[in-house]
C-alpha cells in the first residue's frame, strides 16, 4: 500500500535538494529541520511522531517529527537524519529520503523548518524498533494515516498571524495527543500526497 501510494503521488514532493541549501539571513527565522518517517505495518501507511520532553525550552510537551535545529554549517537533509538518530534511534541508513514537503516558518517563533518524507526500507513484524532519547523525546508512537484523516479527528482554529491577519491552526486529536501548528499543517499536507485527500471535518 505504502509503496504504491508513494510511487504514484512522490512527484507531489519537492524534490531532495542535491547540494547544501542557502539558509534564511533572518536571526528571528532559525533554521530547523525534521524527519517525516513512513513505513508500512499490518497492511497500513504508518507515520513516526514523537512528544518532546516537557523541560525544553522550545515546544516542550508537544508532538512533532524527530529534528531540530540545524548546527553551524549543517545542511537541513543532513540534520534532519542527524536529529531523527538522536531522538528516536532510527538508522538513517535504514530509510530512503524520497522528497520534501512545503518549507514553512512557525507561528510564534518565525522558525523556518524543512520537513523531508523518507519510507523505512526494513521495519520488523511488530513496526519500526525505535527508542526514546528520554532527555528530549517523553514517547516515540506511529500513527495510520488513514486515522489522521477519518472523521472526527481534525480541526481548525483561526489564531492571528502577527500582521493584523489570521490564519487557520489545524488540529489532530489522536493516540492520545493532541497535535498541531507546524506538525498539523504538515500533517495535511502529508494526508493530500500519500493519500489524495485532506483530513476529516471535526465533531
Amino acid at each position: 500500500m505504502l509503496s504504491r501510494a508513494l510511487a504514484t503521488r512522490s512527484s507531489r514532493l519537492a524534490p531532495v535538494p542535491t547540494a547544501r541549501a542557502e539558509l534564511p539571513a533572518s536571526r528571528r527565522a532559525g533554521p530547523a529541520a525534521v524527519l517525516c518517517a513512513l513505513f508500512e505495518h499490518r497492511g497500513e501507511a504508518q507515520v513516526v511522531l514523537t512528544r518532546r520532553s516537557r523541560h525544553l525550552r522550545e515546544h516542550g510537551g508537544q508532538v512533532a517529527f524527530p529534528g531540530g535545529r540545524l548546527l553551524p554549517g549543517e545542511g537541513p537533509l543532513e540534520g534532519a537524519l542527524r536529529e531523527a538518530r538522536e531522538e528516536v534511534g532510527l538508522d538513517p541508513a535504514s530509510v530512503e529520503v524520497i522528497g520534501q514537503l512545503t518549507t514553512l516558518t512557525t507561528l510564534r517563533r518565525a522558525s523556518f523548518v524543512h520537513c523531508f518524507v523518507a519510507r523505512a526500507t526494513s521495519p520488523g513484524r511488530s513496526g519500526l524498533h525505535l527508542a526514546a532519547n528520554r532527555d528530549e523525546v517523553e514517547r516515540v508512537f506511529w500513527v495510520p494515516l488513514a486515522t489522521l484523516a477519518a472523521d472526527g479527528v481534525y480541526h481548525e482554529e483561526l489564531w492571528p498571524d502577527g500582521t493584523g491577519g489570521w490564519q487557520p491552526v489545524p488540529f489532530f486529536h489522536v493516540a492520545g495527543e493532541v497535535v498541531w501548528g507546524a506538525t498539523g499543517r504538515l500533517l495535511t499536507e502529508l494526508l493530500e500526497v500519500a493519500l489524495g485527500t485532506r483530513p476529516g471535518p471535526g465533531p
